[in-house]
């Protein structure tokens, strides 16, 4: 294999320290200094990633995913193994992580495409493309604090696709814009894995990692549970969740659900239910047409405190397939301890979906995605009208021109 990244036998430790000077000083008093045990953040991984090769990484919040494309992106070292990059490395950790709020997104995009390697004069010659990738054309002087998160991601993402990387490694990359913008990354990512670069993504969209990835690493607590084809590592770790959350999904399900839907079977609605999702609304209602918005309300009860819990969402169509899929974790936005009622809203600005009918499928997940606590499939129906002189899923704005010579 024409490996691009190799990595063997990879580990990584870290040494628990107290976190401030008050329990340094106390536990310095309290018996002598002594090395904590270390804790193995990765342990014995290998994979490779050959040219033109697109490699997914799956687990659970914890499992290692994020310290291993640290490594690969070169912060910091392995404690043990060998890790080869073989070529320009562009790096999207966090998208917009590294942006300056005062600075505007102009200055912003040039010192991004200077930090991954390119001269300042490429960089300008890359800008105006890289501008209208992003869509920001009116926005581009404007400073970086004033964009939405959208806009941000967007202008990152620009900046990391237009600087030729050989190797790309991706957190959650297309969680960005709506479904005709996403569309267009999806694009660009072909192209350039068409050049030969080769790409690793971490995601915890199975969709996602069986659509774009030829193969997949599960990681468990640092450790290898499979290294497989995508399809089939997507599989077993979607299997794993489902009966996991199955086993902790009441005999009996509460009498009424969201909009006072009969409770459905286990097929339809699961979940340990320690947080359930006890309404649904659509705004402006189920009948929309194509291009307008559409806002997806969920109303929640908490009966008890629960750590940062992930909300989902989901568009598909009857048969299934996904149209879109996203969540507050790849979306990056910060979910506090929630206890009691209350809601949480999805607002999509345009949805750009050929005429027919979908679902809206909605769940909420514990902080780890080790299990669902309340996940409801294709109980909240919509209908898009218009769109019809398209075929497939998306119907973006679009217009034909010619010119005869």
């Amino acid at each position: 294999m024409n490996a691009l990244v190799k990595a063997d036998g990879l580990g990584k430790t870290f040494t628990a320290k107290p976190t401030t000077a008050k329990r340094l000083h106390l536990s310095s008093l309290a018996r002598p200094s002594r090395t904590a045990d270390p804790f193995w953040a990765l342990r014995n991984v290998s994979f490779e990633v050959a040219r033109g090769e697109m490699m997914g990484i799956v687990g659970a919040n914890g499992a290692g995913k994020s310290t291993l494309l640290r490594l690969l992106g070169g912060i910091g070292r392995p404690t043990t193994g060998t890790l080869e990059m073989n070529g320009r490395i562009g790096a999207l950790l966090e998208l917009g992580g590294g942006f300056q709020g005062d600075l505007t997104g102009r200055e912003n995009a040039i010192l991004a495409a200077v930090v991954a390697g390119l001269l300042k004069s490429e960089a300008l010659e890359l800008l105006p493309e890289i501008i209208r990738f992003a869509e920001l054309e009116n926005f581009i002087d404007a400073p970086i604090r004033t964009y939405s998160t959208g806009m941000t991601m967007r202008l990152a993402f620009a900046v990391a696709v237009h600087t030729e990387p050989e190797i790309m490694l991706v957190d959650e990359f297309l969680a960005v814009g709506d479904l005709a913008f996403q569309a267009k990354c999806n694009a660009r990512i072909a192209k350039l894995r068409e050049a030969g670069c080769a790409i690793v993504l971490v995601s915890h969209g199975m969709d996602q990692i069986r659509e774009q990835c030829d193969r997949a690493l599960w990681l468990r607590r640092g450790e290898v549970v499979a290294c497989d084809t995508a399809k089939a590592v997507a599989t077993y770790y979607e299997q794993e969740m489902r009966e996991e959350s199955l086993r902790r999904t009441p005999e009996t399900l509460p009498l009424s659900t969201a909009s006072g839907t009969p409770a459905l079977r286990k097929e339809n609605r699961f979940g340990s239910m320690e947080m359930e999702i006890s309404g649904v609304t659509l705004r402006p209602g189920p009948k929309l047409t194509c291009g307008a918005p559409l806002a997806v309300e969920i109303q929640f009860q908490c009966p008890a405190t629960l750590d940062s819990p992930i909300f989902a969402l989901s568009i598909t169509r009857p048969d299934g397939m996904i149209c879109l899929d996203t969540n507050t974790r790849s979306a990056r936005i910060p979910i506090p301890p929630l206890h009691g009622d209350g809601f949480i809203q999805l607002t999509i600005e345009r949805l750009d979906l050929a005429a027919g009918a979908y679902f809206i499928n909605v769940g909420v997940f514990d902080s780890n995605w080790s299990h669902a606590y309340d996940f409801h499939w294709h109980m909240y129906q919509i209908f898009m009208e218009g769109g019809s002189a398209h075929k497939g899923i998306l119907a973006p704005p679009n217009q034909w021109t010619m010119k005869l010579a």
